[in-house]
């Protein structure tokens, strides 16, 4: 393992003129129009040909900036909402695509990099698997929405499939690209918590004579303590070119972020070759793609952001003695304190989590174009995705986290396998007889995943007994058989239909009866400007599309076979002593031999236009989304081995329209300004549960939990309602708007007030996300502005929930506030009213970039591009925190995005 020292927008119809005037008076040379040819899996197809929802988005429209590859599509496409995870380096982020088709399954999309899939689960070490590939080395993603379109991926695609292309080298002379960015990051802000003086009131006011003798006499901002400027840089390198007919590229970059809170820090070094030869007079193409990053990371001390933003404002940051490092610390009785809050700088300095993390990703593709046949192809793929990680955590026992154990330390590390294999074979056959184009294809896939995590015990310095745990071993296999036939008839009417067979290990029960799934999809297409009655009419694309596809989802909770009936080695504290060894037992475990897939069926519905030269362009669409058989850990009668197991019990159903317009109201020679929208608005609804439950029936969500309390949760599913729903108790207020204390609204009216007058109040599930972005340019210079509205999202405030009065008078040391703490006079945190519910919709300007381009700079072609960049510019939003984009709708000690500015350059030689 390596270590490293921490180093405003004119009327519509004013628009629409200036276009249609712009399209006679379009000054821009005529130029041989080359249509955008999509991936659809296993292939590709002309963008006016297709008939399911995909959309593609390719490098010149990518975001600047981004840190990871989800980063650089945030906002460009209807349908598909990113949310950054934190704000921490190498974060990564969360993909949901047309929302969530399962309750406790995985929902993000399937990942194809290369012809690829990606394993869904992440690596020890890394915070998102995605976040190590480098994004400067991606050409395009294609993403299939519907399962018309993303049923030939069948066994992963209930929340559709995004595929990933690299760049690739094309024949011809050497081209060099290397890009410099500089960047700095700050934070947004910090939590609304009472400042010295106000707690100095606060206690003052509600505090007893002891509390009131314990504040202190500094005035300290520990959260501004905790933060700093972070310095950043992203380096990229590329050669390009083709020598004696083998195309190349060759790729490295190193990108450097420290993170906003002190200790973090991200450094991802990557390469990256791709060669595309063709042999036998271009009947063989070769496609080798490999990819190789290391990454090294520190991560900040855990909880140190809550520390910060609870520890009493009016204590000083260091004791003016050496103990527990020289910071101060609460103490009691002449010792520490342990139920106190933590100093957070002591947290952060006896902290060090680091961890190293190596994958390499590669495949070669080969396909043939027989020559006695060349309409029909033979391609074969292999590939194999390969992550090794190894990290340690040490926490020095001379600050009091590390107190009590005299310090810690834990190495980890994990290894995983990802091996593909892949055959099809194509033909593709315009009959003119009949004016019909024929594709079609028929393959075989093989994939296993294979994972292995060593033991890893944690060492404190009181030589705390070990006991042993076994390491830990799995692996999964997927078979697969697919076919797809699409037939386009006279350019106009188009009909695609797939079918995928798919097996998959994790629900092998001793026998084969659930191991299979069968996926269909159908999809039509009708091109209606190609008809002659629309022939001139200006309309230069006009296509009505219409599908229905089935696909499955095993990426499920509760073990890698939890359908077989098994015997595993007890748990570490469950382990018999004999002597001075430890002996495990086996032990049965829970299963259920009839667990199935989850299955979705969407039926989508679309339009896509343009008109005036394609000046304008756009689509709309429709669907519904149903999952039946959702997989649930649910509550099973007694006398099993469990009260819990894994069941088949729940349905739910989406549905939703989504759109996008793009105009282009000014092009000529010198200027080109492009705006493009887009809105998607859905709604999920849970229609099925379990049988034979009651109304007040609802499954608790335990991730993410809230702080206070042990084991509070506060959201639940229910049918009938949104998943991930706040389950809280209505808030009573008096006359003049002020809340109640612990007063709440009977809801069923039986004179007593109790868990029977929780309700189910808002969720995480927006009402409307919305993206807009634009880009001019003018000569050499170019200006672009992205930004992202999402209305209608709630979050529970666990900071402000946290607080009370409480926090001056409980377990002998005083902790700060939420400003509301004073205003609502609780007396002990009230986690389960509504009133903690917040509005969390939010208008948030991602990126502002400024560019000029020197052409012809060192010689004829080349170029040298600078620019500078602001990214999360600004959030407008009624949320009380910090920031109101918060993943999985839990505020509580929430990493914030920083505010990041940046200057680079780009040359091209």
């Amino acid at each position: 393992m390596r270590n490293y020292n921490v180093l405003k927008i004119a009327p519509a119809f004013l628009l629409l003129g200036s276009m249609l005037h712009a399209q006679q008076n379009d000054s821009v040379k005529k130029e041989t129009a080359i249509e955008q040819v999509v991936l659809i899996g296993y292939g590709k197809q002309k963008k006016s040909d297709l008939t399911g929802s995909i959309t593609s988005v390719t490098s010149k429209d990518f975001n600047g900036g981004a840190g990871s590859p989800a980063q650089l599509i945030q906002g460009k496409t209807p349908g598909v909402q990113i949310t950054t995870n934190s704000g921490a380096p190498g974060a990564g982020s969360s993909i949901r695509v047309r929302g969530i088709s399962s309750l406790t399954g995985n929902n993000s999309p399937l990942i194809v990099i290369d012809g690829v899939p990606q394993d869904f689960s992440g690596i020890s070490g890394a915070s998102d698997p995605l976040s190590l590939i480098n994004p400067n080395d991606i050409q395009s993603f294609d993403i299939l929405k519907d399962a018309s379109a993303a049923a030939i991926y069948g066994n992963r695609a209930s929340n559709g499939v995004i595929l990933i292309t690299t760049k690739q080298g094309s024949a011809g002379r050497l081209k060099v690209g290397f890009s410099t960015m500089a960047s700095v990051s700050t934070k947004m802000g910090n939590v609304d918590v009472l400042g010295a003086d106000e707690f100095r009131s606060f206690v003052n006011s509600y505090a007893s004579t002891s509390y009131k003798a314990r504040l202190g006499n500094a005035n300290t901002n520990w959260q501004d303590e905790i933060y700093q400027k972070a310095w950043g840089t992203d380096n990229n390198l590329s050669l390009s070119g083709g020598v004696k007919g083998l195309p190349y590229r060759l790729s490295v970059g190193y990108n450097e972020q420290n993170g906003i809170v002190k200790t973090n820090s991200f450094r991802r070094t990557s390469v990256g070759l791709n060669l595309n030869p063709k042999f036998f007079d271009n009947h063989l193409t070769v496609n080798i793609n490999g990819k190789g990053t290391f990454t090294d990371n520190r991560f900040p001390a855990e909880g140190v952001i809550q520390s910060a933003t609870y520890f009493d404002p009016t204590q000083p940051i260091y004791s003016g003695n050496s103990n527990y490092g020289g910071y101060y610390e609460w103490l009691l009785n002449g010792g520490l304190n342990v139920n106190a809050t933590a100093n957070p700088l002591g947290q952060l300095a006896a902290t060090r989590d680091i961890s190293s993390v190596w994958r390499g990703l590669g495949n070669i593709q080969l396909d043939y174009k027989f020559h006695f046949l060349p309409d029909l192809h033979f391609n074969v793929n292999a590939g194999i995705d390969y992550a090794k990680s190894e990290g340690a955590k040490t926490v020095s026992g001379a600050y009091k986290i590390g107190f009590a154990d005299k310090g810690t330390y834990r190495e980890y590390s994990q290894e995983k396998k990802n091996k593909l294999l892949e055959t099809y074979l194509s033909y593709t056959k315009t009959i003119d007889a009949i004016d019909t184009n024929v594709d079609v294809v028929a393959g075989y896939a093989y994939q296993k995943f294979q994972n292995y995590v060593p033991f890893a015990p944690t060492y404190t310095g009181n030589n705390t007994p070990i006991v042993p745990t076994i390491d830990y071993r799995d692996e999964k296999v997927l078979l697969s058989f697919y076919g797809r036939a699409i037939f386009t008839v006279a350019n106009k009417y188009i009909i695609s239909g797939s079918l995928r067979r798919d097996g998959s290990s994790r629900f092998y029960n001793g026998t084969k009866d659930n191991l299979w799934g069968v996926f269909p999809g159908v999809s039509l297409a009708w091109k209606i400007n190609e008809e002659n009655f629309l022939k001139d009419s200006g309309i230069n694309n006009l296509k009505l599309r219409g599908g229905w596809g089935k696909t499955g989802n095993q990426e499920i909770a509760g073990g890698t076979y939890p359908a077989f009936a098994a015997y595993n080695p007890s748990n570490g504290g469950a382990s018999y002593q004999f002597g001075s060894q430890y002996y495990f037992m086996y032990r049965p475990n829970i299963y259920n031999p009839n667990l199935k897939w989850e299955t979705t069926i969407t039926k989508n519905l679309g339009l896509d236009f343009g008109f005036a030269n394609n000046r304008i362009f756009g689509s709309v669409e429709v669907y519904q989304k149903n999952t039946n058989d959702l997989i649930l850990k649910s509550f099973i009668p007694a006398g099993d081995l469990s009260n819990t197991n894994i069941l088949n019990v729940g349905n739910m159903e989406t549905k939703g329209i989504e759109g996008n317009i793009t105009f282009v109201p000014v092009k000529n020679q010198n200027t080109t300004w492009e705006l493009s929208f887009n809105a998607t608005h859905y709604n999920s609804k849970i229609t099925k549960l379990v049988n034979n439950a009651d109304d007040s029936f609802n499954i608790p969500v335990t991730d993410p939990g809230i702080s206070g309390g042990v084991g509070n949760t506060i959201q639940a599913h229910y049918v009938g309602g949104q998943p991930y729903s706040f389950y809280v108790y209505q808030q009573v207020y008096d006359n003049n708007g002020k809340p109640l204390d612990g007063v709440y609204v009977d809801r069923n009216g039986d004179g007593a007030v109790n868990a029977k007058d929780m309700y189910f109040y808002k969720s995480t599930q927006p009402d409307v996300i919305l993206g807009f972005n634009t880009k001019l340019t003018h000569k050499n210079w170019d200006l672009g502005f992205s930004g992202r509205a999402v209305i209608g999202n709630y979050v529970y405030n666990n900071s402000a929930s946290n607080s009370s009065l409480q926090s001056a008078s409980t377990n002998d040391y005083l902790q700060n506030v939420y400003s509301t703490a004073a205003d609502y006079k609780f007396s002990v945190p009230r986690y389960f009213s509504d009133i903690y519910v917040e509005n969390a919709s939010f208008f948030r300007l991602d990126n502002v970039n400024l560019g000029y381009n020197f052409k012809d700079i060192f010689s004829k072609g080349s170029s040298l591009r600078v620019y500078g960049m602001a990214q999360n510019v600004f959030v407008i939003t009624k949320y009380s925190g910090v920031d109101p984009e918060i993943f999985n709708g839990v505020d509580n000690g929430y990493y914030q995005m920083p505010k990041v500015y940046s200057l680079g350059l780009n040359f091209q030689f």
